[in-house]
């Protein structure tokens, strides 16, 4: 099992949803085994082993004697692709060596592929050479292309204050285009039933989400949940981007995330989200 070092987030659900089948033993690996989140899984009866995805040894071990894995990489730890593809394969690599029956990657599409170079997304791009790869060496893999968390509204889609009046902006470019949505709580139940189910989910990228909606649909709920009013900005993409590297040093050092999401229950919709 191998959760993602960025919160435990996707890795940790995945976790906690197989741990309530109490036949199946879940190794996690982590390069931290003290933060809270790690204990958390350890007090739930997982074995929690420090890894680190850079090391070929360290990934050989936690793999060793596992009927399968759940693998998430992540490009924006230091916004390095090519650190993550590497991780990837090298997972891939050990797999394939000891001869696990199922591994589940949490992937996304290789955009620079699909538009033959004319467009690049590396934090797309990376994942999407991976699974090409797990699927090129016959490794038994199945890629789940997971929707935007619904969590990214507590920090990187938090609603900004307008500077003409009493209410708040939602500073997404989507125009009118409904945007898939998950919570991350959702995903471990999902991610568990495809284990279940190898003979319907092998060989395929599977897409998770909850619901589509537009960024309005989504600042009316806001609105209703916080008692704010939280308008679409209609912002343009040019904008947008302007606006997240400004803000994007803050983001990254901030532990907001970490301390709302400890805090929430989440449910299956971004409405009865709290």
């Amino acid at each position: 099992m191998y959760p993602s070092d960025r919160k435990l987030g996707e890795g940790g659900s995945v976790a906690r949803a197989i741990l309530e089948d109490k036949d199946i033993c879940v190794r996690v690996a982590t390069r931290d085994v003290t933060k809270p989140a790690a204990v958390a899984l350890q007090d739930l009866g997982a074995e929690v082993v420090k890894c680190d995805l850079n090391s070929k040894e360290d990934v050989n071990g936690i793999l060793k004697g596992a009927y399968g894995a759940f693998l998430v990489t992540t490009y924006w730890d230091d916004f390095n692709q090519e650190k993550e593809i590497k991780q990837g394969k090298t997972v891939a690599d050990a797999s394939k060596q000891l001869g696990l029956e199922h591994v589940v990657y949490s992937g996304l599409e290789n955009v620079k592929k699909l538009t033959k170079g004319k467009l690049e997304v590396p934090h797309f791009d990376g994942k999407g050479e991976v699974e090409e790869y797990f699927w090129s060496i016959g490794v038994p893999m199945t890629s789940v292309r997971i929707a935007p968390y619904f969590e990214n509204f507590l920090n990187l889609w938090k609603p900004v204050k307008a500077s003409d009046g009493d209410y708040y902006n939602l500073m997404l470019p989507m125009k009118d285009i409904p945007m898939d949505g998950i919570c991350i709580a959702d995903i471990g139940p999902a991610v568990a039933s495809i284990f279940r189910s190898p003979e319907e989910f092998l060989g395929k990228a599977v897409g998770l989400s909850a619901e589509a909606l537009t960024i309005q649909q989504y600042a009316d709920i806001l609105s209703k949940t916080l008692g704010k009013v939280v308008k679409d900005s209609k912002v343009s993409l040019l904008r947008q981007m302007k606006g997240l590297k400004h803000r994007e040093g803050e983001w990254s050092q901030s532990q907001q995330m970490e301390r709302q999401q400890d805090a929430v229950e989440r449910t299956g919709n971004l409405e009865s989200w709290p």
